[in-house]
């Protein structure tokens, strides 16, 4: 007797503003986070800001886990409601996986702090810019004994740089999982087995990413495939 594998749904927040015509560095498959979702394996599926009488009780309770890009912040009431995404996420142990602005919101989110203007608050790191040179990218180094370093293998390797801001102080509950060569924070993640949540400064989708950055997107996909055989033997357990 066959079985129909259930789709693992990804919400993704925030806009994919990786256009078709760019071409991507690596070539393997198209750009954009839609499309590298569904190249891990994943149904991506669009996350829009709750209505305000609204909670994201009901937007993320068919999800496996939640990618957040970011996007511009255009008022207070979406700065709290993407907090309260990220405490959404944590309180169910929903796989979560933040991108730039993303990554700086799950860090605020638990107390952490950012360098708003990175030029100018650390004015000897490297040309961490945006909007970014054409080509781009910089070493970081992946601490060993980390779940990055399970994606990537730990070391040295070279992700692209698009950005201004950057994590100061790494919130509460959170490590350190990779820095530039200058010590800026490049990546993070939650302590603990409980909640697979990474957050990453670099653009893992975009023209300028390498085909290893699929690890990221194949990660949370199987991290999101847990997650759901958690969720169905949870009333069995129950009862």
């Amino acid at each position: 007797m066959s079985t129909t594998a259930t789709p693992l749904r990804i919400g993704i927040y925030g806009p994919d503003d990786i256009t078709p015509s760019e071409s991507r560095g690596c070539g393997l498959w198209p750009p954009g986070y839609v499309a590298a979702v569904t190249a891990a394996g994943g149904t991506p599926v669009p996350l829009e800001l709750p209505k305000s009488s609204r909670s994201w009780d009901e937007s993320i309770a068919e999800l496996d886990g939640v990618l957040f890009l970011g996007g511009d912040v255009v008022s207070p009431r979406q700065a709290a409601a993407e907090e309260k995404l990220c405490q959404h996420c944590r309180d169910r142990g929903l796989p979560f996986l933040g991108v730039d602005r993303g990554m700086h919101v799950l860090n605020t989110t638990y107390g952490g702090s950012l360098h708003s203007d990175l030029p100018r608050d650390l004015p000897q790191a490297l040309q961490h810019r945006h909007p970014p040179e054409r080509g781009l990218r910089h070493a970081i180094n992946v601490n060993p004994d980390t779940r990055l370093a399970a994606l990537y293998g730990e070391g040295e390797i070279v992700v692209n740089s698009e950005h201004w801001r950057a994590l100061n102080k790494v919130a509460a509950g959170f490590r350190v999982s990779a820095t530039a060569l200058d010590g800026v924070v490049e990546a993070i993640e939650a302590e603990g087995e409980d909640w697979f949540a990474l957050g990453v400064q670099w653009h893992p989708a975009s023209a300028s990413a390498s085909g290893l950055d699929i690890q990221l997107f194949r990660g949370l996909v199987e991290a999101g495939r847990q997650y759901q055989q958690q969720a169905a033997h949870a009333p069995a357990m129950a009862a």
